[in-house]
């Protein structure tokens, strides 16, 4: 019972975590834009954010495999974020905001895979798809509430104020700074380690030359969807471009928060009952349906339509990869796999939101869109093809 707890207040932290994270975010590409970055300039800043603390990733979950403590790696990493992330209210040039989004994603990768380890630690394996979907709903229930306090705060300002745009911009992102300490809080004083004895070990322990094929697929495909999952700037960039007025995009991206956070947690109970790769193939096949639809629809009603899409893939997607993990790595090895898989995942992210972009910039709105579909389609194609329906922890060699 004390060792699911910390999936409580884990969820705790990353709620609190997101209100500050996206009263930034969600008005990120807006102020982007407003200060003079191009598209296929946001789209590299996105993935260079995503991207380069993927090394640290791994170094981190090996890290805390050797010392078979998770704790305080992930109150680092979340005291780093909660520091830098309100100082991109100080950025003029597209550079600076590099540097503020980098310094972030360092703290980011030093907490995400000790702490995604210490919730699959906490738990039994028929129960993953449950604490990762309560951790990831909180994450966005989180996001909710920054999102809304975002639109809220926008309306203030504009409406008795005389700040520019810019500049209000820039007050809500200091503002942030609040959601953030109580993050620092709850992660050092409620989140406990699992203690080496007590760490669940497998019959067959993971060996990693040795690693099972199943794992490797789920890696490779994996890899491949994220080619078609560039960064949320360049979607509501699009719904803007459907003729979603600028004051409404807070509200579109809280729709899709909302729908995120909602369907976390029973499509993580409903993973555990029929299987993660089917849940996972129904993901990655409505990513292209809703990438497809961004292509050819043109209408803001159809925009909205297709936020709430994308807050049901995102459920999927961020989830259920994270809880099928664990089913394949021994808890001795953990930090570790999830170390390996945000770095592939981490890397690819650069390319992707940079290429999107790109294309976007070049050849119109609608090719990043198909393309995103064409891969995702694929994607979903190959998790049926090679992914085993039950993963199997690797044999000791």
């Amino acid at each position: 019972m004390e060792k699911k707890k910390n999936v409580f207040w884990i969820g705790m932290t990353s709620l609190f975590s997101d209100i500050s994270s996206e009263m930034i975010f969600s008005l990120l590409p807006l102020f982007l834009s407003a200060i003079g970055i191009s598209r296929a300039m946001i789209g590299l800043i996105e993935g260079i954010a995503e991207s380069t603390a993927s090394i640290l990733k791994v170094v981190s979950g090996w890290v805390s495999d050797k010392l078979q403590a998770r704790k305080g790696l992930v109150v680092v990493g979340y005291s780093i974020s909660a520091i830098v992330k309100p100082l991109i209210a100080l950025a003029n040039t597209w550079y600076q905001v590099v540097a503020v989004r980098f310094a972030d994603r360092v703290g980011k990768g030093l907490r995400n895979p000790p702490r995604d380890a210490l919730i699959a630690d906490s738990v039994q394996e028929n129960e993953r798809g449950r604490a990762f979907g309560f951790q990831q709903g909180m994450d966005t229930t989180g996001a909710v509430i920054g999102t809304l306090l975002a639109s809220f705060l926008l309306y203030i300002l504009g409406r008795y104020t005389n700040l520019s745009i810019v500049f209000q911009y820039r007050t809500i992102f200091w503002l942030s700074l609040i959601p953030s300490i109580f993050t620092v809080l709850i992660v050092s004083f409620m989140v406990k380690d699992v203690k080496a004895k007590e760490f669940v070990k497998s019959e067959t322990p993971t060996n990693w030359k040795n690693l099972d094929s199943g794992f490797r697929s789920f890696l490779l495909v994996s890899a491949i969807f994220q080619f078609s999952n560039f960064s949320y700037a360049l979607f509501i960039l699009r719904a803007n471009n459907m003729g979603v007025i600028a004051a409404l995009i807070p509200i579109i991206y809280l729709v899709y928060n909302i729908i995120y956070s909602s369907l976390s947690q029973p499509l993580g109970v409903l993973a555990d009952k029929i299987g993660k790769r089917n849940i996972l193939f129904l993901g990655f096949a409505l990513s292209s349906i809703m990438s497809f639809g961004f292509a050819v629809l043109n209408h803001p009603i159809y925009a909205w339509l297709l936020f709430a899409i994308y807050g049901v893939v995102s459920a999927v997607t961020n989830m259920t990869p994270r809880a099928m993990v664990a089913d394949y790595i021994s808890s001795e090895l953990r930090g570790t796999a999830y170390g390996i898989y945000y770095m592939v995942i981490g890397l690819i992210a650069l390319p992707t939101s940079a290429i999107a972009g790109l294309l976007w910039d070049r050849f119109g709105a609608e090719i990043p869109f198909l393309y995103g579909a064409l891969i995702a389609g694929i994607s979903a194609a190959l998790v049926l093809l090679l992914i085993p329906r039950r993963p199997k922890l690797t044999k000791k060699i």
